[in-house]
């Protein structure tokens, strides 16, 4: 499960988690190399992703990257993107908005760890 996750540590980056973990100036094949979306493959476990479209703090493009590369990679992915929100928000308890994310998180590990037929 990922929440308004940090992907790319190339674009749409949130350049606070970058310089935390690599310094100033990183060298470029590290960005790379730390670029979750850039290391998916079909070995991936399920993801399940919640983000919001304008969450001012960690663009949801790193969303949309990953699960691409999941789709393309064949591992199975839920992605939902809320229209408004703050990063940060957990389980929203206090946002009609948000709140059911959690809902639809447990909703969908009962479906994938239910046995089809």
């Amino acid at each position: 499960m990922l929440g308004y996750p940090v992907i790319s540590f190339e674009e749409f980056t949130h350049m606070g988690s970058v310089k935390n973990l690599l310094g100033a100036t990183p060298p470029p094949d590290m960005t790379r190399q730390l670029s979750n979306q850039k290391q998916v493959t079909a070995d991936n476990p399920p993801a399940f992703i919640f983000h919001t479209a304008d969450d001012p703090a960690v663009p949801v493009q790193g969303s949309l990257f990953f699960a691409e590369a999941c789709v393309r990679n064949k591992v199975p992915v839920a992605l939902h993107i809320y229209p408004h929100g703050n990063h940060g928000v957990g389980m929203a308890l206090n946002n009609p908005d948000l709140s059911g994310w959690t809902e639809v998180m447990v909703k969908w590990l009962i479906d994938w760890h239910t046995p089809l037929g």
